[in-house]
């Protein structure tokens, strides 16, 4: 490996590394079945122009990782299963991958079912955020079917702190009050056999009444994601909150694609920053919509470009003083009263067509334990709920 041939990653990049930085991961239903073949060499040409997600995480020198593109950096198999997709444990469906020097950054299992086929993919969230991750599947689709690629933004240095500071290890309230991260204990390899993925459905009509419940006392115009995060946050935290913390916090990764100014829009890495909300953990469960909204959107609203930069500023401290492993010290999710709300209610779904067409069905698998992800529904929001087992 030679550093000129390593794309040295963001700040934002590093906080989703070592053990516990969990991948982005889906597996798609198809109802048809998809030709192996066809589908290898066209993921060979799409990676051409994607090298991040056929790479390995190596170490340059000093505290900084770095993806080295490799032969085998995304893993590609075919198997077969005698069980439809509807009643399969879709865990089997996706080869998982860690963030881990030498090993490799993506893996893709196409797996044949009675049904047709399903498509599980593993990318590293060191590599991609939601955006990217659907950035490449859609290219991947466009170059199967022979059509033009928007060209990939690949220069991860947009990212890169414009200051170095200095002033020895940072506190968590730092962190946190810098970041929107919570930095604690080391984190613990990830217990995919504790956590249970759960669903709720809110159809149009209740979102409606819900925003409704919600804007009639509040002075900003509030959405969909505010007003279900808040019912997400008051349903969902005192459950697993110990006893002993006073702090209840609620996570929003915000993309920075709408947040920098002349950032480019089809950056392909790890472009986001997190929005914090905190209540006293004894008042959640009786806080009022409104209040519990507000203060989501007033979350989302401070993550500006002043935010983003300090928070940049922040997470390359941490790296350049304490060394890569205190990034595995580093949390999305508050470990003890926390929850992290994505929104990804406009993913491109449809636009990952092969030869069976569309997807007529998909799951999200990411393994983030006390996380709920909004997707889209036919008739609303569909929210899928990661809680841990006891």
């Amino acid at each position: 490996m030679t550093e000129a041939s390593a794309i040295p990653l963001s700040p934002v990049d590093h906080v989703f590394t070592g053990v516990g930085a969990y991948p982005i991961e889906f597996v798609f239903a198809y109802g048809g079945r998809l030709d192996p073949g066809r589908l290898r060499e066209s993921l060979q040409r799409t990676l051409v122009l994607f090298p991040g997600v056929a790479s390995r995480l190596v170490r340059l020198s000093g505290a900084e990782y770095a993806l080295e593109p490799a032969a085998d950096g995304c893993a590609f198999e075919v198997t077969s299963s005698s069980t439809p997709f509807a009643e399969a444990d879709p865990h089997g469906l996706v080869d998982p991958v860690e963030t881990v020097e030498g090993h490799p950054l993506a893996c893709v299992r196409l797996t044949h079912t009675p049904d047709g086929s399903v498509l599980g993919v593993a990318v590293s969230h060191a590599v991609v955020d939601g955006f990217s991750y659907f950035f490449f599947l859609s290219a991947w689709s466009r170059v199967f079917h022979g059509r033009e690629v928007p060209t990939p933004s690949l220069d991860r240095a947009v990212l890169a702190p414009r200051k170095l500071e200095t002033g020895g290890p940072a506190d968590a309230e730092a962190v946190r009050q810098g970041s929107g991260l919570f930095l604690g204990g080391k984190r613990a390899p990830i217990p995919r056999d504790r956590l249970r993925w759960t669903r709720r459905l809110f159809p149009r009509a209740e979102l409606s009444a819900l925003l409704a419940e919600a804007q009639g006392d509040c002075p900003v115009r509030l959405s969909h994601n505010d007003v279900v995060a808040a019912w997400l946050w008051r349903t969902y935290v005192p459950q697993w909150a110990t006893e002993d913390e006073p702090t209840a916090y609620l996570t929003c990764p915000v993309d920075l694609r709408r947040v920098l100014p002349g950032f480019p829009p089809t950056y392909f890495g790890c472009a986001v920053a997190m929005a914090s909300a905190s209540i006293e953990r004894d008042r959640l469960a009786t806080a009022s919509s409104p209040e519990l909204a507000r203060r989501v959107r007033d979350a989302v609203a401070r993550v500006d470009e002043t935010r983003t930069r300090d928070s940049l500023h922040v997470l390359d401290r941490l790296r350049r003083e304490e060394g890569l492993t205190a990034l595995e010290r580093l949390h999305v999710v508050h470990p003890r009263a926390g929850l992290l709300v994505t929104n990804l209610s406009r993913l491109p779904v449809r636009d990952i067509v092969f030869d069976a067409g569309p997807p007529v069905a998909f799951d999200i698998l990411a393994p983030v334990e006390r996380c709920a992800v909004v997707l889209p529904a036919e008739d609303g929001l569909d929210v899928r709920i990661c809680v841990p087992v006891p």
